[in-house]
């Protein structure tokens, strides 16, 4: 297991997706394994490598990780990605918790009664532009964090807020841009 980091998901962007752009923006060529049947992912839980029955896993250092949250903090603390102290790693772990509540919402929009499509989506924009949004524009403009190199965040959009970064690499970053869909 040593070399390229090996990431073991379904064919898919889901919770791997913050992991790849975390990986990329570290500079790190990383290896991927896609799960493509039942019977594949029978095989990892029956061998006892995926620690709750469940993707995404991650093999790296020797180690095969799982939980996207403790697959972030690893890759962000393994190349300078999680803050310079630990004041900026709690502000990373705020923005990432903020953004987990949103995705979680949007996860679980497909699922919602057909009754109760509309009045949920309704909830998850006005959420989203009013709650969370607006949080990361602010922080944007700070120079709270200051770890890594600077990149070009782009933009999302969500009934005509913006969310955009022209502040520093960091593992908050790639969660939020990869929750929306950047």
């Amino acid at each position: 297991m040593s070399g390229k980091p090996r990431l073991i998901y379904i064919n898919g962007r889901g919770r791997m997706e913050p992991v790849r752009w975390l990986l990329a923006a570290a500079g790190v060529e990383f290896e991927e394994k896609f799960v493509e049947t039942r019977e594949q992912l029978e095989k990892l839980v029956k061998d006892g490598e995926l620690l709750f029955q469940q993707l995404p896993m991650v093999e790296i250092d020797g180690v095969k990780m799982v939980q996207t949250r403790a697959i972030l903090s690893y890759i962000a603390g393994k190349y300078n990605l999680y803050g310079k102290d630990l004041k900026e790693r709690a502000w990373i772990d705020m923005y990432v918790e903020g953004i987990t509540d949103l995705m979680q919402m949007v996860m679980m929009f497909p699922f919602s009664p057909a009754e109760a499509k509309a009045k949920n989506l309704a909830s998850i924009e006005e959420k989203a532009t009013k709650r969370y949004f607006p949080v990361f524009e602010k922080e944007t403009t700070r120079t709270r964090l200051s770890c890594g190199q600077p990149i070009q965040l782009g933009r999302c959009s969500a009934n005509g807020s913006h969310f955009s970064s022209g502040g520093e690499n960091t593992c908050c970053a790639f969660r939020v841009s990869s929750a929306a869909g950047l």
